[in-house]
């Protein structure tokens, strides 16, 4: 459980709350600093996987706790830039994007999940979270440079194009797995019910000839009862 990579991801968690104070700290210093972390965070999100990889060292802790870690460090970089004003109002819209996203893909998993059915990243979600990622260092650095500030929030707004592309992709695969477990259903559902019918039809089918059955028997009773004196009357003669 305690293995490098999975330190490299609980240091993910614990960096955090160091870079949370950038809100209550306003300096130049503390700034960089912040920005520093959150670099080393981010590119401990990719070492942390490469080296349970190649040490084979994977793990359910390392699996559980990596998606978690990434999402608490992004939701507290946009929490940070949005309370301090590091990017424009306009540029709240890719903010509000990738919390969106984030929400939504933790709910699909989640959901998922109780079925027993992976999500896969895609590729393209990994340009996304590079992106993602690069752009936020340049806007926590922003207060150093007018370049780093505008270069990242260019830079977020391709994040936020590309977390709404692949969140609808990773939203429509849910939706097409949802449809499909309905579809059988509604194919279950039908063939119980045909499937009644035919028991049904059966049942009334055997009804109608024990009935037939019954009557022709008691017919045969009666025409024996019938035809049964003469003959005895016939033997006396």
């Amino acid at each position: 459980m305690y293995n490098l990579p999975n330190i490299l991801t609980i240091s993910r968690i614990v960096v955090i709350p160091v870079i949370f104070l950038s809100i209550y700290i306003h300096s130049i210093t503390w700034s960089v600093l912040t920005a520093v972390l959150f670099i080393i965070a981010a590119i401990t999100d990719y070492l942390d996987g490469y080296l349970a990889r190649s040490r084979n060292e994977t793990s359910a802790f390392g699996r559980l706790l990596d998606p978690i870690a990434d999402k608490l460090l992004v939701v507290s970089a946009l929490l940070i830039i949005v309370a301090n004003g590091m990017v424009h109002k306009i540029s709240y819209i890719p903010v509000v994007i990738i919390l969106c996203r984030e929400v939504l893909v933790s709910g699909l998993r989640e959901f998922l999940a109780e079925v027993n059915v992976g999500m896969p990243v895609t590729r393209l979600a990994k340009w996304k979270t590079a992106f993602q990622m690069t752009a936020l260092s340049l806007i926590l650095l922003g207060d150093t440079s007018k370049v780093f500030a505008c270069s990242g929030e260019i830079l977020l707004w391709v994040a936020g194009i590309l977390t709404f592309i692949t969140g609808y992709q990773y939203f429509d695969c849910g939706l097409a797995y949802v449809k499909g477990m309905e579809g059988k259903k509604v194919i279950k559902d039908e063939v119980k019910a045909a499937t009644r019918k035919v028991i049904n039809a059966a049942v009334k089918v055997k009804e109608v000839v024990k009935e037939k059955t019954k009557k022709a028997s008691h017919k045969t009773t009666e025409s024996i009862k019938k035809t049964s004196p003469i003959k005895k009357s016939t033997h006396k003669n």
